[in-house]
């Protein structure tokens, strides 16, 4: 096969003929391009071939960073979550973190409780992600049991972005929501926390930013998906299809 250009490490295409298509992906290991197969991944039914591609980058271990970005509704968290489940066996502990980024700046005031009560409401679009998942699932199916096994023994963790500072992560899947809330030297910041056998994972919507002092183009994940483009050890997909709802796409894309 010819290219006008060698393509990226990890690049994914769409090969079309008169009367089938096929998902494939450059390999720079050995420099072919290798077909990608369709699969469910825990549970969730990937719908479209962004996600393919996605599900493919998440679940490679070649691949150890990963960003996904797209708007509101792709499937973004739901895809990393999902795959890092997949791969329970192969990680010691998987980790979901999100800043504390109130939405559009606007404070929500004293919170009463423990820490924990106070940190919960900007948690909970995690918890959420993590209940569809468990919602696809019968009550009592094995993979409801591996979920709860795991959150109670730590090795399935959500916690705000701000504890990870100072900790050495080593054989953790750790998957960082709204990354577009966070600076590049944030995000270089938690890419230095990796020790061996981690994969990290960037999700985030660069048009919907809630910081005032970045914008689409100085955020974090934006100078990631720039500055990283070409590295063997990394893949960026954009979703472009919203898989929520039709109302919640019809917004996104009217609104």
């Amino acid at each position: 096969m010819k290219f006008l250009k060698k393509p990226q490490p990890h690049e994914y295409f769409i090969l079309r003929s008169n009367k089938s298509s096929v998902i494939a992906y450059f390999n720079p290991n050995d420099s072919t391009i290798n077909r990608v197969d369709k699969r469910n991944v825990f549970g969730i039914e990937f719908r479209n071939a962004e996600q393919t591609f996605a599900l493919h980058a998440l679940t490679n271990p070649d691949i150890q960073l990963v960003a996904i970005t797209g708007k509101a509704g792709t499937g973004k968290t739901l895809l990393a979550l999902a795959a890092a489940l997949e791969q329970h066996n192969r990680y010691s502990q998987i980790l979901l973190a999100r800043p504390i980024v109130a939405l559009a700046n606007k404070d929500m005031g004293f919170l009463p409780g423990s820490e924990q009560d106070k940190i919960k409401p900007y948690m909970q679009p995690l918890f959420d992600n993590l209940n569809c998942i468990k919602q696809s699932h019968k009550y009592d199916s094995k993979e409801n049991e591996i979920i709860e096994d795991m959150k109670e023994d730590g090795r399935l963790e959500i916690s705000p972005l701000a504890y990870i500072r100072g900790r050495t992560l080593a054989n953790v899947y750790f998957i960082v929501d709204e990354a577009q809330n966070l600076t590049p030297h944030e995000v270089k910041t938690i890419i230095t926390r990796a020790g061996e056998g981690t994969k990290i994972i960037f999700t985030g919507d660069i048009q919907q930013i809630d910081s005032p002092y970045l914008d689409s183009m100085s955020n974090g994940l934006s100078h990631l998906t720039s500055k990283m483009k070409g590295q063997e050890i990394f893949s960026h997909i954009n979703l472009l299809k919203g898989e929520r709802s039709k109302l919640a796409e019809l917004a996104s894309n009217l609104l």
